[in-house]
C-alpha cells in the first residue's frame, strides 16, 4: 500500500483504545492460549517485545476521549512488523492475520476473531502518524527482542559493518517516449475530471505514436524512434498551454497552496524542456511522474547498469549480522559523505555509540575516525593487527544481509510514496529482517531441545539396544 494520499497530521481527533484482556471467559470464544502451541517461536517472539513502550511511545499522538476511539497499537505495530517480515502487502497482511490464530496472539488478542482487524488503508495512516522517528523506534524493538533471545550479544554492538545500496522504487523503466506519453495522458485524465474542456486531447494519435516509438527502438531503427519522440513532445508541449489557458484566463496567478493540476502541469513542465543529458546547473532530470524523488544510480553493476531508487546505508553487526541502522540518503551522496549519518541513526536505535566500523575502498575520505571511534576500509595495511584482518574479512558478511533485505524484505521495490516513504520503507525492511533471524533462533532452540529430550528417553526406554555414544552437541 503506498502513501498517496496528503501528508497526514497527527491531530487530536481520535482516542486510543488500549488492547484489554478480562478474566471472564467468553461462553461463544475460543481463547488463543488454549488452541494453539505455546512454544511456537511466534508466541515466544511477542513475550520478548516491550509492547509497553510502544503504548508510552505513540500514545501521545492519539487524543484522550476524544472521537472515534482508534485501534491498539499493539495491533497496528504487530501488523507492520508481520508485514515486512513476511514480505506481503497490507492488503494480504491484514487477510492472513484472520486466518493465523499465532499472527492474533502476536498482535495481542485474547480470542480467536474471524473478522477483519482494520481496514487496510488504515495501515498508512499508521505509518504517517508514527513518521521515521517512529519507524527507527519499532527497530530498536528487534533489537531488544534479539538481546532478550540472545540473537545478538552487547558486546556486538560496538564493532558493525557499513555499506550502501540502491532502495528501487516502484516505477517502470524510464524513457522520453514513456514520460511524455505518461505526462499527457495524466493532464488528459485530470482534465476531464475537473471539466476543463481541451482543443485537442491527441489520445489517438498519441497512443499510436508511442506505440511506434517503442517498436522502432526495438528494432534498432533510432532515427525513426526519435522522430516519434519528437512527436510526443510536441502533442504534450500542446497541452500544457491550453490548460494554462483554461485554469488562467488573466494570466498566472500565484497561490500559497498549489492545486493538484498545478503540481501535475510543474512536473509536466519539467518532463517536456529537460535534456536527455543534462547539463552542470541544470534540475535533477525527472525519471517518474508520480514518484518525482526517484534517482538514477549507477553502482557499477555488470546485470544492472542502472537503479531507479533511493540509495540506503546499511550498518549491521560484524558478528551476527543483526541490522542496526538503515538510512536513506537521497541525493546519491558519496558513500564516504553518508558514513557519519548512518552511525549517528545507528547510536540513536541502540543506544550505544559503535567504537569500530568496517568499509569497502569506497567509503575513503570519510573523515569520522576520532579518540573513540576508528574506521577500517578493505585493503588497509598500515595499523593493521591480526585480529583487525579477520575482522576486516568479516566486512563482506554484509552483503548477504543487503541481499535478504531484497529477496526476503521489499527493499528491492519500494511501494511508500515520497522521500519519507522511502526512508520509512528501509527502516521497517530492516526490522523484518532482524525478527526472521530471530525467529530462526528460535526455532533452531527448540530442534535442539526436542532431539535432547529424545535421545534421554532412548537411552532411559531401550539402554540395551542403543549403544552408549556422546550426546549431539547443539550450539
Amino acid at each position: 500500500m503506498d502513501l498517496r494520499h496528503k501528508s497526514f497530521k497527527p491531530c487530536n481527533t481520535m482516542a486510543l483504545r488500549e488492547t484489554s484482556h478480562t478474566a471472564d471467559t467468553d461462553l461463544f470464544g475460543q481463547e488463543l492460549a488454549n488452541i494453539i502451541n505455546l512454544r511456537h517461536p511466534l508466541v515466544q517472539l511477542s513475550q520478548k517485545i516491550d509492547w509497553q513502550s510502544c503504548q508510552s511511545r505513540f500514545g501521545g499522538l492519539y487524543a484522550v476521549g476524544l472521537g472515534r476511539p482508534a485501534h491498539p497499537i499493539r495491533l497496528m505495530v504487530g501488523l507492520q512488523l508481520l508485514k515486512h517480515t513476511c514480505n506481503v502487502s497490507d492488503e494480504e497482511v491484514v487477510a492472513t492475520w484472520v486466518e493465523n490464530p499465532y499472527w492474533q496472539y502476536f498482535c495481542g488478542e485474547q480470542y480467536l476473531r474471524h473478522d477483519l482487524p482494520i481496514d487496510p488503508s488504515l495501515m498508512t495512516g499508521f505509518r504517517k502518524r508514527i513518521g521515521q522517528a517512529g519507524c527507527e523506534f519499532i527497530l530498536g524493538l528487534t533489537l531488544g527482542a534479539g538481546l532478550a533471545t540472545k540473537t545478538v550479544a552487547r558486546s556486538s554492538l560496538a564493532v558493525v559493518n557499513v555499506e550502501t545500496t540502491v532502495q528501487d522504487k516502484a516505477v517502470t523503466f524510464p524513457t522520453d517516449a514513456r514520460l511524455l506519453h505518461k505526462a499527457r495522458m495524466a493532464l488528459v485524465r485530470l482534465a476531464g475530471k475537473q471539466g476543463i474542456r481541451l482543443r485537442q486531447s491527441y489520445e489517438r494519435i498519441g497512443k499510436a505514436a508511442f506505440v511506434r516509438s517503442q517498436r522502432y527502438a526495438h528494432a534498432r531503427q533510432i532515427n525513426r524512434a526519435a522522430a516519434q519522440t519528437s512527436k510526443l513532445r510536441t502533442y504534450l508541449g500542446r497541452v500544457i498551454p491550453d490548460i494554462e489557458r483554461k485554469i488562467n484566463p488573466l494570466g498566472p496567478t500565484p497561490t500559497p497552496t498549489p492545486t493538484r493540476m498545478q503540481q501535475l502541469l510543474r512536473i509536466a513542465t519539467r518532463i517536456h524542456t529537460q535534456p536527455r543529458k543534462p547539463a552542470e546547473g541544470d534540475p535533477p532530470k525527472l525519471y517518474s511522474l508520480h514518484a518525482p524523488e526517484v534517482e538514477c544510480i549507477a553502482k557499477g553493476k555488470a546485470h544492472k547498469q542502472y537503479e531507479f531508487g533511493v540509495k540506503v546505508g546499511i550498518v549491521s553487526t560484524s558478528k551476527e549480522s543483526f541490522v542496526l541502522a538503515a538510512k536513506s540518503l537521497p541525493g546519491n551522496p558519496y558513500d564516504g559523505h553518508t558514513l557519519k549519518a548512518c552511525i549517528e541513526q545507528a547510536t540513536r536505535v541502540t543506544g550505544v555509540a559503535p567504537q569500530e566500523a568496517y568499509a569497502d575502498r569506497g567509503y575513503k575520505g570519510h573523515g569520522c575516525n576520532t579518540d573513540t571511534f576508528k574506521v577500517w576500509i578493505s585493503g588497509s595495511k598500515r595499523g593493521v593487527t591480526p585480529a583487525i584482518e579477520r575482522t576486516l574479512k568479516r566486512r563482506n558478511a554484509v552483503e548477504p544481509v543487503i541481499g535478504h533485505l531484497k529477496s526476503d524484505g521489499s527493499l528491492a521495490r519500494n511501494f511508500l510514496k515520497g522521500v519519507e516513504g522511502d526512508a520509512m520503507n528501509a527502516l521497517l525492511c530492516g526490522a523484518g529482517h532482524n525478527l526472521r533471524k530471530i525467529l530462526r533462533k528460535l526455532r533452531l532452540f527448540y530442534a535442539s531441545c526436542g532431539f535432547i529430550v529424545l535421545e534421554l528417553l532412548s537411552r532411559l526406554l531401550l539402554p540395551d539396544v542403543i549403544p552408549s555414544k556422546p550426546m549431539v552437541q547443539f550450539r
